[in-house]
């Protein structure tokens, strides 16, 4: 199966060539590469024109303003061909080189809809020492309410899911990661099937927990997408996903 894999970028010269390289290395080919850039004035561009050849017609790119990374992902997601669409964030990048061949063998199950797995986070001056590892494993629709969701950046999801059920809701600044987890994995019941495995390597400093401010946004933000679908939760159960990242750091 065709997997389209969507990265957004905007000034990212600094870590885009980890991603690149990462989807470039896949021993699963058949892939449909989108970059989406939002106007980058230093040197995004040009690595992306410099990776382009080695792709050949598989890697496609535009460069244009956007309203935000929600936007920019909807975008990419409109464009996509695959059967599949997954997300690759541009500071980014996949831990092994077989993570798109495991997707396309769960996803091989057509009673499947979705599948997710495990990443791990890194220093960003220190890419050997882990910082974080993410699992999975334990989360089902009803931890949702708790703010815990299944790592999205190993999520990988149908497309004629999002063509049925819509695409990242951008009245979100942070949470709409969060917004599509519940409306997809609560609200319509997606099937979907866990993988050991750990996909992604992601460096920390996210915008969710770039400060205070940012931390309190999130979680607002969380509480109106559950109560959106009909979840119920209020500001403190969502608070308890902290206490299970506590477990998660590496000392």
């Amino acid at each position: 199966m065709k997997i389209s894999i969507i990265t957004t970028t905007y000034n990212s010269e600094r870590t885009l060539r980890d991603t690149i390289e990462s989807v470039l290395v896949q021993t699963h080919k058949d892939i449909d590469y989108w970059i989406i850039d939002g106007g980058s004035t230093d040197s995004t561009l040009s690595i992306i024109e410099e990776y382009a050849p080695e792709f050949g017609e598989r890697l496609h790119y535009i460069s244009e303003h956007d309203h935000g990374i929600y936007d920019a992902m909807n975008k990419g997601i409109k464009r996509a061909k695959g059967d599949i669409v997954g997300i690759l964030n541009s500071d980014d990048y996949f831990t092994s080189d077989d993570v798109l061949e495991t997707v396309n063998k769960a996803m091989t199950d057509s009673s499947i809809d979705a599948v997710y797995a495990d990443i791990h986070f890194i220093h960003p001056d220190h890419p050997d020492k882990v910082v974080r590892y993410y699992s999975s494993a334990m989360f089902s629709p009803f931890w949702l309410r708790f703010g815990f969701m299944p790592a999205h950046p190993s999520f990988y999801v149908r497309r004629s899911v999002y063509e049925r059920h819509g695409l990242f809701a951008t009245d979100y600044q942070i949470a709409a990661d969060y917004d599509l987890m519940v409306r997809l994995l609560w609200k319509e019941r997606l099937r979907t099937r866990y993988i050991k495995k750990d996909f992604v390597t992601m460096r920390t400093g996210g915008m969710s927990t770039k400060n205070l401010r940012n931390r309190i946004l999130i979680n607002s933000e969380d509480v109106r997408a559950c109560r959106k679908y009909g979840m119920y939760t209020n500001r403190i159960m969502i608070c308890f996903k902290y206490l299970y990242k506590i477990f998660e750091f590496k000392l």
